[in-house]
């Protein structure tokens, strides 16, 4: 016999904990990336992959400046050079992050078939102790000559997510839509 006083829980639901702003962002940014994906922009993953490599050179770098077969009295200018390295490295890394990347949460190519040749860059923000969740889609070379203009939204989360932190995915599936289809006008009047 079925007991009919539990709620069924759909398994394809987002959750999130309501009083963690890390967890809500985390899930809205997640549902952009799936909408995004369904309207054919392929992300971009060149700036990650540029990212990872770097890491991964410092980390080399740091391995190798504690595993030198020489003990520290000699090694000493060869420990100072992987210093200078890794300190290097890092400040490249953190300027490409900084400049670059800024709150984006994903790259795009443009779609297939697109007269554009440029794809997207999608950012957000959700600030600390605030429900205000900004999304901006901007394009991800605005010094091309297909860029379009930056659109952006700000609402409140609470308007997607029901009172025990369940994501209203239609609610905001047609918010970010209406926002790509913005950016998509503004495109196509620039031309």
């Amino acid at each position: 016999m079925e007991n009919k006083s539990e709620p069924t829980v759909n398994k394809n639901q987002k959750k999130a904990n309501l009083l963690d702003h890390h967890s809500i962002k985390h899930i809205l940014d997640e549902s952009v990336s799936e909408i995004v994906a369904s309207r054919g922009y392929a992300e971009d993953v060149r700036m990650s992959n540029v990212r990872l490599f770097l890491g991964t050179v410092i980390i080399a770098v740091a391995l190798v400046a504690q595993f030198y077969k020489k003990k520290f009295p000699e090694n000493r200018d060869f420990l100072i050079g992987c210093i200078v390295l890794y300190v290097v490295l890092n400040v490249v890394l953190q300027l490409i992050i900084f400049i670059k990347e800024k709150n984006a949460i994903l790259f795009t190519y443009p779609p297939k078939g697109s007269y554009t040749s440029t794809g997207l860059m999608i950012s957000s923000k959700l600030p600390r102790f605030a429900d205000d969740y900004t999304l901006t889609i901007a394009s991800a070379d605005p010094k091309s000559i297909s860029a379009g203009k930056t659109v952006e939204f700000t609402k409140s989360v609470t308007k997607w997510f029901t009172k025990d932190g369940v994501l209203v995915e239609g609610l905001f599936w047609k918010d970010v839509n209406s926002l790509l289809d913005e950016y998509a006008g503004e495109v196509k009047k620039s031309k």
